[in-house]
């Protein structure tokens, strides 16, 4: 982890990208700013942020399909800052790879822990087993990796810290406030569409067949149960 984070801000209002970038400096923080897709395209071929807060509306694209494109290289924490208030809006942000929505007009705090958050969730802590086998299932939590029948799965920060809490805590009945609270962080646990969403895309990438869940079971009313056979666990 490198001492001083690299924040990029992609956002072609200047007047909120410059006090973004002075709040995020005065906390500690480098910053790269980008104000349409192609200079953030440039920026992060030719640099290497830790986190990256991107505005949907820019003016040569739409910030979503540039998540899309962020993930296909980067496995970083990324913050949406829209004044779209729609929920598809943030369901189809999140759907496309972002681990956080923040909506405009925000305060600079908010923000900031927003940042702090998304930076816990990606760090995690680790556990004393690196690599653990659950079924049909890999996860190497030192190289932010997840298998599945030996091919590699394309997971977003967020969706991996879920997978990872499941399986740490598999065979548990694990309420909705708690898993909350555990992989989003305190301030989160009435987030239930963030819950939802995040739990609809993990199935639909390690289950066999989503209908009939192997791994993540509802328990109705109350949260989720994760099953898992581990080998090399306990």
């Amino acid at each position: 982890m490198k001492t001083q984070e690299l924040i990029l801000i992609i956002e072609d209002d200047q007047a909120i990208s410059k006090m973004v970038s002075l709040s995020l400096h005065q906390h500690g923080y480098k910053t790269l700013v980008a104000a349409d897709i192609k200079s953030a395209l440039r920026l992060i071929q030719t640099n290497s942020p830790d986190l990256i807060i991107l505005d949907l509306g820019l003016p040569d694209g739409d910030g979503k399909g540039l998540i899309k494109t962020i993930r296909l290289e980067l496995a970083i924490p990324i913050i949406v800052v829209s004044a779209r208030h729609e929920e598809k809006e943030v369901i189809a942000s999140l759907d496309s790879g972002a681990d956080d929505y923040v909506l405009k007009p925000f305060s600079i705090d908010e923000l900031l822990a927003r940042v702090r958050s998304a930076q816990r969730r990606f760090l995690g802590l680790q556990p004393n087993v690196n690599v653990i086998l659950c079924h049909e299932l890999t996860l190497d939590i030192e190289h932010h990796l997840v298998l599945r029948k030996g091919e590699s799965l394309k997971l977003t920060p967020t969706e991996f810290n879920l997978l990872k809490y499941f399986i740490l805590h598999r065979n548990q009945v694990l309420p909705y406030p708690r898993i909350l609270k555990e992989v989003w962080g305190v301030g989160y646990q009435s987030e239930m569409q963030y819950l939802r969403t995040y739990i609809n895309t993990l199935r639909k990438k390690i289950e066999p067949d989503v209908a009939r869940p192997i791994y993540i079971h509802t328990e109705m009313g109350i949260g989720y149960r994760f099953t898992c056979d581990t080998s090399n666990f306990d």
